[in-house]
């Protein structure tokens, strides 16, 4: 349908439509707030029992090119080697910023 953007505009139409998207906007809210309740069940807090869950991570071995850094001692790849202590300890790039 051909819409006459010059023609004069009926006020009453314009307010007609705004009230009908503020009661729509108001159905709406309400939607998102059980939605946000629906996925906050899904989380667990932090102190859960966890017991009774079976966790699966497959755990691989340090690799010959990878080093733990004695400041967070995260592992890290040995391109990340920033220095080595006096006493040998490696520390990575991120620790010795």
């Amino acid at each position: 349908m051909a819409q006459d953007y010059d023609s004069p505009r009926n006020k009453d139409e314009d307010e007609e439509s705004l009230q009908a998207l503020g009661k729509g906007s108001q159905n709406t809210s309400g939607d998102i707030d059980d939605d946000e309740n629906a996925i906050a069940e899904d989380y667990e807090l932090p102190g859960a029992d966890l017991s009774n869950e079976d966790s699966s991570v497959t755990v691989i071995p340090m690799q010959g090119d990878e080093f733990i850094c004695s400041q967070c001692f995260l592992v890290k790849h040995r391109s990340q080697l920033a220095y080595t202590t006096e006493d040998g300890q490696p520390v990575c790039k991120e620790c010795a910023a």
